[in-house]
C-alpha cells in the first residue's frame, strides 16, 4: 500500500530541470502560484485528501502536468460516482491493473511518473502500530510508477487529471514493515530505477509486451532504503503536514522487538 507520501511540488520538476526545459518550468511555475506554501511542501500528505501533485507522462516524457490523487476512470457519469469510487483507486496493484475496470484503461495507455522523498508505512507489534518513513539512503527523490486518466466532470463541466500510484510485492525491508495481519500481502510502491523510468512511460505504446512489463514491476532494492519510526501521522497526536513529521522517533516497543531479530 502507499496512501501516504512526503513530496514537494518544487521537486517534483526534475524532469523537466534536467531536460532544461525553461518553458515549461515557467508554465508549471504559475500554475503553483495559486497554492499555498502547505500545499507545496508536504511534509505529509495522505492520499485520502487528494492532493494535486504534478506529474510525468507518455504524452511528454518531460512535461509536467498538475494532477489530483485518486484515479477517476473515463466512464465515470458525476461527481456521485467519483466520490464513491476515489478512495478506492489511490492504489493499483500491478499484477492485476489489465484486468481491473477502474484500472484497464490507463494500464494500456496512461502511464504515469511520480517524484516523492519518502513514503509512510505502519508496522505492527502486539496489536499495535507504529509508523515508519521511508526513504532513499542518498536522500535522492524516489520515482514511482504510476496510471494517470482524463475524466470530463459534467457536473462542473471541466476536465481533471486524476492518478493512481502502482504498487507491487513488497522487498524484505518493507515485508517487515508493512505487515498487517489483515492483509493478504505486504506491499509496497513500484520505486523505478532511473534507468528504468522512460520504459516504464514508452511501455503505453506497446501494452501487450508482458515480458517487458515483468522486467519492470520488481520489489525495489531494499539496500538503497532507509526506514525508521516517526511520530504519529494519524489520529488526534498527528504531526500533521510539518517538518517534524519525518524526524525520528523512538518507541520502546519497537526497540525491543528489533533486539530480538537483525531486523534492520
Amino acid at each position: 500500500m502507499c496512501y501516504d507520501i512526503k513530496t514537494s511540488l518544487e521537486k517534483q520538476l526534475r524532469r523537466a530541470i534536467l531536460d532544461g526545459n525553461l518553458q515549461e518550468i515557467n508554465e508549471i511555475n504559475e500554475k503553483l502560484s495559486i497554492f499555498t506554501p502547505e500545499q507545496i511542501e508536504l511534509n505529509h500528505a495522505s492520499g485520502f485528501t487528494h492532493p494535486k501533485l504534478i506529474i510525468y507522462t507518455e504524452e511528454d516524457l518531460y512535461t509536467p502536468i498538475i494532477a489530483t490523487w485518486g484515479l477517476v476512470p473515463y466512464w465515470v457519469r458525476d461527481s456521485q460516482q467519483k466520490n464513491q469510487l476515489w478512495n478506492k483507486t489511490l492504489n493499483a496493484r500491478a499484477e492485476t491493473m489489465f484486468d481491473k475496470p477502474s484500472f484497464r484503461q490507463a494500464a494500456r495507455s496512461g502511464k504515469c511518473l511520480i517524484h516523492i522523498e519518502g513514503f509512510y508505512e505502519h508496522r505492527h507489534i502486539n496489536k499495535k502500530t507504529y509508523p515508519y518513513y521511508i526513504t532513499s539512503k542518498n536522500e535522492e527523490l524516489l520515482t514511482v510508477a504510476g496510471l494517470y486518466s482524463k475524466w470530463y466532470n459534467p457536473d462542473l463541466g471541466e476536465e481533471i487529471i486524476t492518478f493512481s500510484i502502482v504498487t507491487t510485492k513488497a522487498n524484505n525491508l518493507m515485508t517487515k514493515i508493512h505487515n498487517n495481519p489483515k492483509l493478504k500481502e505486504p506491499r509496497m510502491p513500484l520505486i523505478l530505477p532511473t534507468e528504468l523510468e522512460n520504459k516504464w512511460l514508452l511501455n503505453a505504446e506497446n501494452p501487450i509486451d508482458q515480458k517487458l512489463l515483468n522486467d519492470l514491476v520488481l520489489p525495489f532494492v531494499e539496500e538503497e532504503l532507509k526506514a525508521f519510526t516517526v511520530a504519529p501521522i494519524k489520529g488526534k497526536n498527528s504531526t500533521g503536514n510539518t517538518i517534524s513529521a519525518t524526524k525520528p522517533k523512538e518507541y520502546a516497543e519497537v526497540v525491543a522487538e528489533d533486539n530480538k531479530t537483525t531486523l534492520f
